[in-house]
């Protein structure tokens, strides 16, 4: 079912390809990414103050992590983030990625750990996986073969997984926990929902529901932890990337878009294509782990 819902603009970033959002609950502001303009950028709600830093390449996330660190991930590896001295500093390679791949969206567990996808950053070649991060150590983990990988969302209890094929337009799902994750099975075919549009970036809700953008497709969609779409909200973006839950009480949904492939009329339609935008959310998310670096 549709919902109808005021949907606001409370940052214009001018994003190419807004990614990553993320709220940061040590310090009560979101974070997001603008890939292809290197920006990492964070927002305070309380006061509508926000900032940007520039990263040493393209930056596909940005997750908290302990020590008041961010751990990042660019398109040459991983990096962490000082947000005191503005300083990014390269922590480690992904062993056996191609040259012409970049990372893409991520998502920390219960445990601490940072699972992640890989891409062809030409978006033509199935040579992208998801891997995790755990404890300072990298190992492909989940599908591979895939052209643009989005996710991985956890779940609030940590026991599934959710993993985007965005060009077959469809989600996975396997079991997880503290040893490890399962074969990944059928979610949801967004492709007969919605021919035209792919899925994004998805968030898992307090009530074990996924959130998805949709990519070319001006809405955010939500699903029951069966598959099935239940809610649809309709954003004044053509291209939706990221949604992720916010403030003090993780009742705002906050979404990132994405303007690299529109065309001028496409703008004209969009005029706020590229910020990042907000809406009370009908449910609520979960506080999700600090990244453990070790």
């Amino acid at each position: 079912m549709a919902v109808t819902t005021p949907v606001r603009a409370v940052l214009d970033a001018g994003s190419k390809l807004g990614e990553g959002v993320v709220w940061d609950a040590a310090r009560q502001i979101v974070w997001f990414v603008d890939i292809k303009q290197h920006r990492l950028w964070h927002f305070d709600p309380a006061n509508g103050s926000n900032a940007m830093a520039v990263a040493p390449g393209q930056i596909g996330w940005a997750l908290p992590a302990e020590g008041g660190l961010l751990l990042c991930g660019l398109q040459d590896g991983l990096y962490t983030f000082d947000p005191t001295s503005q300083r990014f500093d390269k922590l480690m390679d992904v062993p056996g990625e191609p040259a012409g791949n970049r990372l893409n969206d991520a998502c920390t567990d219960p445990w601490g750990r940072v699972w992640f996808g890989s891409m062809d950053d030409s978006e033509q070649q199935a040579s992208g996986r998801f891997y995790v991060f755990d404890r300072g150590n990298i190992r492909a983990a989940g599908p591979g073969g895939i052209t643009i990988t989005n996710g991985p969302a956890v779940s609030p209890s940590g026991d599934r997984i959710y993993f985007t094929d965005t060009t077959a337009q469809k989600i996975m799902v396997a079991d997880l926990s503290r040893d490890g994750v399962g074969e990944a099975r059928p979610f949801a075919d967004t492709g007969a929902l919605f021919p035209d549009a792919y899925p994004d970036g998805p968030v898992v809700d307090a009530e074990d529901h996924v959130w998805t953008g949709l990519y070319l497709g001006s809405h955010v969609a939500r699903f029951s932890p069966d598959g099935e779409l239940v809610d649809q909200i309709e954003m004044p973006a053509r291209d939706i990337t990221k949604m992720g839950f916010g403030g003090p009480d993780l009742r705002t949904a906050y979404v990132t878009t994405a303007t690299k492939n529109m065309e001028e009329a496409d703008m004209q339609q969009y005029p706020l294509a590229g910020s990042l935008f907000a809406f009370d959310a009908p449910v609520a998310g979960f506080a999700a782990a600090a990244v453990k670096l070790g």
